[in-house]
């Protein structure tokens, strides 16, 4: 007898209002994630994409609407459930302490953990098995803040994957990482869909979105003006709203796009 497939599951906000106190940052927002997917929110700065990321962790309670996690609102789940499921990924930055990577690692078995307690082989086996699969298992005994941006973006990465979430949220992963170093972690965010993790990313720049991402929402001025597959949604003329300028997007021989500023086409 064979059994149906498990359905995926979703990270969902249904006519969310988000802002602190009285001060509403975005309105009537309503995004889906799925596990395996990499969902890009791209817009400029003050638009509300770091506000919804702070609300769909449950840091900050939604002004109106609902956070839904595997169809039960947000709050119904009790806070350990929700750090075990949701991990998130701030840029990189360099600590006061001196951390060593795999301790720095480690940090993500912390929703595993009764309180007071200490990880255990079967913590540090999955902490060693994240920075495999990110390849930096020769960084683990090096200064976690005496590494390069690029590296540094991949530990954190690899501190989420040892909690073993199910969804990550990513604030501007490649901000202010050199060509290369983008392009690394950009890898990395696809292998993580590929392997059932949802992915949710901010990002300035529209390329790594046409790079990486399945679906999208693109905002400005706190709201969502358009969103879906990312072939269908990132075209000039929603770009140029997006950003107040002329956008072109061209297709590449290989058949990738990229995003341009519009050239002057006077005669």
């Amino acid at each position: 007898m064979r059994h149906a497939a498990t359905a995926p599951m979703r990270l969902q906000a249904e006519g969310l209002d988000i802002g602190y106190g009285r001060r509403t940052v975005a309105a009537n927002l309503s995004i889906d994630v799925a596990q395996g997917e990499v969902f890009c929110l791209l817009g400029p700065n003050g638009c509300g994409k770091t506000t919804l990321f702070r609300t769909l962790l449950g840091l900050i309670p939604p002004l109106a609407g609902a956070v839904r996690l595997d169809g039960r609102a947000l709050g119904e789940w009790p806070r350990s459930a929700i750090a075990r499921r949701m991990a998130y990924v701030p840029q990189a930055h360099a600590p006061a302490f001196p951390y060593s990577v795999r301790e720095m690692v480690l940090m993500g078995r912390a929703a595993h953990l009764p309180l007071f307690s200490q990880p255990g082989r079967a913590d540090r086996l999955q902490a060693a098995a994240a920075l495999d699969k990110l390849g930096i298992a020769e960084l683990a005994d090096a200064d976690y803040s005496k590494l390069s941006g690029g590296q540094r973006q991949l530990v954190l990465l690899a501190r989420a994957l040892a909690g073993e979430c199910t969804f990550m949220v990513m604030d501007e992963p490649t901000a202010s990482l050199d060509y290369g170093n983008q392009a690394l972690v950009l890898d990395r965010i696809r292998g993580l869909a590929r392997d059932g993790i949802g992915v949710i990313m901010s990002s300035h720049d529209p390329d790594h979105v046409l790079a990486v991402g399945h679906r999208a929402a693109l905002m400005r001025d706190g709201a969502i003006l358009r969103q879906g597959a990312v072939d269908e949604v990132m075209d000039s003329a929603t770009l140029g709203k997006v950003y107040g300028m002329a956008v072109d997007v061209v297709v590449l021989p290989d058949g990738r796009k990229v995003c341009l500023p519009s050239q002057s086409r006077g005669g």
